[in-house]
């Protein structure tokens, strides 16, 4: 479907017209072009007030993949060990990627329709002292998100061993509440076709000093590499040339963030969720989380109704203009997704989306 009226996909969200007009200009070099950096530089401060971090922020070109590949080669080599906290598709995804290149990476598991358990978390870390800890805030699949206070438990479990603490929080940063530095962690990932509503083109990491230390010293040369990002409005120069474009986008979505004002923001995310989710109810809709309490505020999972079929629920929707999100894994065919984040955190155009959902669950 390239084409759709109403979007409510969990990414990538639509694109407001003020973002989009970053692409019908033409720009220079970004590598010789001092208003570049200077936008990079902008850029920088910018995602530090939305992520509420005093750390480095490192932004590269590329869909968020590629930055959470980076996180784990440039902090670990072969033999190391990282620990993957998962309750989800994603979070057991930090673990395959790890081993796919050597390193010995144990899963503490959870349920997919839950989130950690921060002492049971403690107790895995204490007894397997891994390098690395790798958790994920959003598991967008799932619809859940951890909650702030056991994400800091987390925190000051892999602190406690010396461990890095490494979060991929691509499908909440902007449309839930995180504080980076009050939950210690090293090196948080975020993408751009998330609540920054725009293409899926940039990778955003913010990247602590003593995570600085680790990734000098594994020294990685790959393309995705932090290292060669780490002072570029300083130097003036990048590992190679930038999407200057995505960047004047992502300059004019932060400063959307801004106007509006983080709290109003993150307000009125929670009020499409709850509208989404009393909507859903109305309608028999199934909660996949187990609790109302530990779903996210950017994207919202149902059971798929027993008399459908996923792909006859996503037909008839698609033929009314709608779509939706549906499933990987073991949640294929059965949970669907409403992705009501950045651009999609509006009340009518979800309010319109669950009447046309209504509509065709209740023939």
């Amino acid at each position: 479907m390239e084409r759709y009226r109403i979007g409510l996909i969990p990414g990538p969200v639509r694109i407001p017209e003020e973002i989009r007009k970053a692409w019908l200009n033409d720009y220079a070099s970004s590598d010789l072009e001092d208003e570049f950096f200077a936008l990079y530089r902008e850029n920088q401060n910018l995602t530090r007030r939305l992520l509420h971090t005093q750390n480095d922020i490192v932004i590269t070109s590329g869909e968020a993949m590629s930055i959470l590949w980076a996180s784990l080669k440039c902090t670990l080599r072969p033999g190391e060990k990282m620990l993957a906290v998962s309750s989800g598709l994603f979070g057991d995804g930090f673990a395959d990627m790890a081993e796919s290149f050597g390193v010995e990476a144990e899963i503490c598991s959870f349920p997919y329709d839950d989130v950690p358990d921060p002492e049971r978390v403690r107790e895995h870390v204490l007894k397997f002292r891994p390098k690395v800890i790798t958790a994920v805030h959003c598991e967008t699949p799932s619809g859940t998100l951890i909650p702030a206070q056991c994400l800091r438990e987390i925190g000051e479990a892999a602190h406690e061993v010396g461990a890095l603490f490494v979060v991929d929080f691509v499908s909440s940063a902007g449309g839930a509440p995180l504080d980076v530095d009050a939950s210690g962690i090293d090196i948080g990932l975020l993408g751009s076709q998330k609540v920054l509503s725009l293409t899926p083109s940039l990778s955003v990491a913010s990247v602590s000093p003593r995570a600085w230390d680790v990734i000098d010293s594994v020294n990685y040369p790959g393309y995705e590499a932090f290292t060669g990002w780490k002072n570029v409005p300083e130097v003036h120069y990048m590992p190679y040339t930038h999407d200057w474009h995505a960047m004047k986008a992502l300059n004019i979505s932060l400063n959307m963030i801004m106007r509006e004002g983080l709290t109003s923001v993150l307000e009125r995310h929670e009020e499409a969720a709850k509208l989404c989710r009393e909507l859903g109810r109305e309608m028999g809709l199934k909660l996949f989380p187990k609790s109302e309490g530990i779903s996210s505020p950017t994207v919202t999972a149902f059971y798929v109704p027993e008399n459908l079929t996923w792909p006859e629920l996503d037909a008839s929707l698609r033929a009314k203009g709608l779509a939706v999100g549906g499933n990987y894994g073991s949640l294929s065919g059965k949970v669907f997704r409403i992705g009501h984040m950045g651009s999609q955190a509006d009340l009518e155009l979800v309010r319109e989306g669950m009447n046309i959902i209504r509509s065709e669950i209740m023939k």
